[in-house]
C-alpha cells in the first residue's frame, strides 16, 4: 500500500550527482538524530554481498560502517540504483527492508521503535531519484515524499548545527597466556578486552570536558563529567536539548556543547570539518580510593601450570563524534563517547585476533573528510604493513570504491588525516612543524608571460616557496637545488601523497649518504647537488621516480616547451632545473605551438629576502621569463648544460 505524502518532503545535502555516480547497485543513505527526519547527509555504497548472490552481506556491512560512521551519524535509509523500467515501489521497500536490517546490526539488537526509514529509487539512465519512507518499519505501508529539497550550503548547515568531540585513550592490555594452546590464549585475551570495556563504563570514571584550541582567545574552564551522572539508556533521537536562547548567558550554558563552541560566536561560518568547533574529552580513572579500614598490601602467587608468556596488546583509540551545539555534555559523553569508544575497541580486538600470537600489531584510527563527503569518516589502518604494503592498497582501495572516490590519487592516507592540534599564525594560515609558515603557491596572480596565443600549462596543486637563508640556514652560494628539493617535496606533502616532513640540508646529504652515493664526509658539507641527486633522494624518501632531461645548452630549452607543456598537463609537478651554473624551479610553461614562441615560469630560490609576496613577485623571483628577453639578455646561458628533474605523480591511492 503507498500513500502520497503532500507535505512530507526529503532534505538532501549531498549533490544529486554524488547518489547517482556509484553506479547501479545499493547505497547506505546516511543522516543524523540532530537534523529534522527525513535528512540525507551523504550516502555510502554497499560493497559486501553474500557469496554467489546480489543480497548485501549485513555482518560484514555492519562492521565496516560501525568503524566508518561517526557517533551522531545514522543509517536512515537506502537507495537502489538500476534502470527505469523497475517497479519503483517494490524496489523502495526492497531499500527499506535492507535498511532496517542493517540497523538492527548497528544497534545491536536494540529495539528500534517506529523510525523512519527513507527507500529511495535511483534511475541510472536519467538520474532521477524516488524518495518514499515507512514511518513504522511496516514495508505494506510507505508513503511517496511529494518533493526533495537540495540544500544550496550544505557545509553552513551542518557545521553551523553542531561540532566535533574528539576522545583519544591508549589502553595497554597484558595478559598471561599459554605458550602451546592458542585457543586458550584467545580466550584470556578477549577476557582482557571485555575487562577494558567494562573500565570504560565503569561508574567511577571521570570525564573531563574541554576545548580544543590553541587560538589566543579566551577558553572556557574544564568541565568534569562523572560516571555516576551518566544515563546510558536515553536514545540520542528521545533527548529533548537545551533550548538556545535559555543557554545564553547561563551557567546552563556550560553544561552543553555550545560552552566549549567559540566560533559560533566570534569567527566567520564554519565550511569545513577542519576549521569546525572541536571539543576534546579526556577520561580519567581514580586508581586509589578511601577505606574505612586500615590494610597491608597483600601478593599471592600462583604457579602456572605449564609454559606461559606474558603478552601486552596496546589500543590506541581515537574517537570522533558529531554532536549538536545544544547537546548537554552529559549525554554527549553517555550516548557518542563511550559507545564510540567501546565499538572501537571491540573493531580493534577483532582485527588484532588472527595474528595475536604472531604479528605485533600498530592498529591506529584517522579521521578524514575526502572531497565530497560532508563530514569525516574514521579509518583504522595496521601500520606495520607500511603505506605502501599490497593489504593496506586493498583496504584503501575498498574504502575508495565505498565511498565513490577516484581510484588514481591519494585521498585516505595518513597524510591526509585531519590535524586537530595544528597552532595557526596571525593570518590564519596553519603554520608548519618546522620553523614559521612559509609562503604557498606565489605564482598565483603574477602578470602574464607575454607570449601572444601562446597557451600556459601550469603546476597542478599547491607548494611552499623554498629559498635562501630560510630555517635559520646560510646556503647562499650553495644550496639552490636543495632549495628547489625542498619545494618539490612539499608539493607532494601537500597533495598528501607523503607524510614525511620536508627535509634540510643535513638530512638531504645524510640520504645520499645512505644509499651509497656520497661519502660520509659530505654530511655537512657545502657541495653542490644536481638533479641526479634530487631523482636519488625522491626515491629514497617518497618512493617517487622521475624522468630527467638533459639539454646541452641554454639556447636549446626553448625546443624542450612542448615536452614541458605535457608534463605540466599529465603529472603537474614542479620541475627542477639544474646544470650550468645555478638551480631553479619551473612551475609552468606559456608554448605558442604556431611560432614557437615561449615563456618560463621560474620560482627562483636564490631569493634572500622576507617571505611577503609582493615583493618577492615584483622583484622578479616568481615571474615568467623568456629566454631571451626584449633588451637581447639570454635568461639561461648557452654555454652551460642543463639538466631537468620532472617527478613524476604516483598512480596510487
Amino acid at each position: 500500500m503507498e500513500k502520497a505524502s503532500e507535505n512530507a518532503s526529503v532534505r538532501v545535502l549531498c549533490p544529486k550527482l554524488q547518489i547517482t555516480r556509484k553506479g547501479p547497485g545499493l547505497q547506505w543513505l546516511i543522516g543524523s538524530p540532530f537534523f529534522p527526519p527525513l535528512t540525507i547527509v551523504s550516502t555510502f555504497r554497499c560493497i559486501h554481498n553474500m557469496e554467489n548472490s546480489s543480497f548485501p552481506d549485513y555482518n560484514k556491512e555492519s562492521d565496516d560502517i560501525r568503524t566508518l560512521l561517526l557517533k551522531g551519524f545514522d543509517v536512515i535509509g537506502a537507495l537502489i540504483s538500476g534502470n527505469s523500467s523497475s517497479d519503483s515501489q517494490k524496489t523502495a521497500r526492497e531499500a527499506i527492508d535492507a535498511a532496517l536490517q542493517l540497523r538492527k546490526l548497528l544497534s545491536d539488537g536494540r529495539e528500534l521503535g517506529n523510525q523512519e526509514i527513507i527507500g529511495a529509487v535511483a534511475d541510472s539512465d536519467s538520474g532521477d531519484v524516488q524518495f518514499f519512507v515507512s514511518r513504522t518499519g511496516n514495508l505494506k505501508i510507505i508513503e511517496s515524499l511529494a518533493s526533495v529539497v537540495y540544500e544550496d550550503h550544505p557545509e553552513k548547515y551542518i557545521w553551523e548545527r553542531g561540532c566535533l568531540i574528539r576522545c583519544k585513550l591508549p589502553i595497554r592490555l597484558p595478559c598471561c597466556i599459554p605458550v602451546t594452546d592458542r585457543s586458550d590464549a584467545e580466550k584470556m585475551y578477549l577476557r582482557a578486552a571485555e575487562g577494558a570495556v567494562s573500565q570504560i563504563k565503569d561508574p567511577h570514571i571521570v570525564f573531563m570536558v574541554e576545548r580544543l584550541s590553541k587560538e589566543t582567545v579566551e577558553i572556557p574552564e574544564p568541565v568534569i563529567v562523572r560516571g555516576t551522572e551518566l544515563d546510558f539508556n536515553a536514545e540520542l533521537s528521545d533527548i529533548k536539548y537545551l533550548d538556545k536562547e535559555a543557554t545564553q548567558g547561563s551557567v546552563a550554558k556550560i553544561s552543553t556543547c555550545r560552552g566549549f563552541c567559540l566560533k559560533s560566536i566570534s569567527a566567520p561560518t564554519v565550511t569545513s570539518a577542519e576549521n569546525a568547533d572541536t571539543i576534546q574529552v579526556s577520561l580519567l580513572l581514580n586508581k586509589s580510593g578511601k577505606s574505612a579500614k586500615t590494610t597491608a598490601p597483600v601478593a599471592a602467587y600462583f604457579p602456572a601450570l605449564e609454559g606461559a608468556r606474558l603478552l601486552v596488546v596496546d589500543f590506541e583509540l581515537d574517537v570522533l563524534c558529531y554532536a549538536s551545539k545544544d547537546l548537554s555534555l552529559m549525554h554527549a559523553v553517555s550516548k557518542l563517547i563511550i559507545p564510540g569508544l567501546i565499538d572501537q575497541l571491540n573493531s580493534m580486538k577483532k582485527a588484532i585476533l588472527p595474528n595475536l600470537l604472531t604479528q605485533h600489531s600498530q592498529l591506529r584510527s584517522y579521521h578524514v573528510n575526502p572531497p565530497g563527503l560532508l563530514h569525516p569518516i574514521t579509518v583504522t589502518y595496521e601500520l606495520s604493513y607500511g603505506e605502501t604494503e599490497l593489504k593496506q592498497v586493498e583496504v584503501r582501495r575498498s574504502l575508495h570504491l565505498r565511498l565513490g572516490l577516484p581510484f588514481d590519487r591519494p585521498l585516505l592516507r595518513v597524510a591526509n588525516a585531519l590535524d586537530f592540534f595544528v597552532k595557526k599564525d596571525n593570518s590564519g594560515s596553519s603554520a608548519r612543524q618546522k620553523g614559521l609558515s612559509l609562503l604557498k603557491d606565489v605564482h598565483i596572480g603574477i602578470p602574464s608571460s607575454g607570449v601572444s596565443g601562446g597557451i600556459a600549462s601550469l603546476v597542478q596543486g599547491s607548494y611552499e616557496y623554498h629559498h635562501y637563508l630560510q630555517d635559520g640556514i646560510d646556503d647562499l652560494g650553495w644550496g639552490c637545488a636543495y632549495r628547489s628539493l625542498q619545494t618539490i617535496i612539499s608539493w607532494f606533502r601537500l597533495q598528501h601523497y607523503t607524510s614525511v616532513e620536508v627535509p634540510s640540508h643535513r638530512e638531504i646529504q645524510q640520504s645520499l649518504v645512505e644509499i651509497g652515493d656520497k661519502d660520509p664526509s659530505f654530511i655537512g658539507s657545502r657541495d653542490w647537488i644536481g638533479a641526479i641527486e634530487l631523482s636519488f633522494v625522491l626515491d629514497k624518501l617518497l618512493g617517487v621516480t622521475c624522468k630527467i632531461m638533459n639539454v646541452r645548452s641554454g639556447a636549446e630549452l626553448p625546443e624542450k616547451c612542448r615536452e614541458l607543456a605535457l608534463h605540466f598537463e599529465n603529472q603537474g609537478t614542479p620541475v627542477m632545473i639544474g646544470g650550468g651554473v645555478l638551480a631553479y624551479t619551473l612551475l609552468g610553461v606559456d608554448y605558442n605551438e604556431s611560432n614557437g614562441d615561449c615563456a618560463f615560469l621560474i620560482l627562483d630560490p636564490h631569493y634572500t629576502g622576507s617571505d611577503e609576496r609582493r615583493r618577492i613577485v615584483n622583484g622578479g623571483w616568481c615571474g615568467w621569463k623568456k629566454a631571451v628577453d626584449s633588451k637581447g639578455k639570454s635568461f639561461f646561458l648557452h654555454d652551460k648544460f642543463y639538466n631537468l628533474l620532472l617527478p613524476q605523480r604516483p598512480n596510487m591511492i
